[in-house]
């Protein structure tokens, strides 16, 4: 795996997890607003939207660097859009950036040897 696309996952990854916080939040002050007196929808929404559309850029950028396949990318996309799904996102996306690393140091020890 090149720079750029470790980069391009690592910027998917960081912004997956407080995407999902702001989805959740904007779920309470939607549910708050409807029971209290309490009207916070209009800031975390707009936090939300603009959280939304990094993680959707970034799932862009990830999606045409990593090369994924439709699935591949079908899957963070609808991660994005569940309430929960960025922090399902976050650990997929580790595990696959730490497989890259891996894997990396397994063909430098290979090509040292040879």
């Amino acid at each position: 795996m090149d720079l750029k696309t470790a980069s391009a996952l690592r910027r998917l990854r960081l912004v997956s997890a407080p995407e999902a916080v702001s989805f959740l939040l904007l779920l309470v002050c939607s549910v708050l607003k409807r029971t209290t007196d309490f009207n916070a929808v209009p800031v975390m929404g707009m936090v939300h939207g603009v959280l939304f559309v990094l993680y959707v850029l970034f799932w862009a950028d990830a999606w045409n660097r990593a090369k994924w396949s439709l699935r591949t990318a079908a899957l963070y996309f609808v991660l994005s859009v569940l309430p929960t799904g960025g922090f399902f996102a976050e650990r997929k996306l580790r595990r696959e950036a730490e497989d890259a690393v891996v894997a990396s140091r397994a063909r430098q020890e290979m090509a040292a040897k040879a």
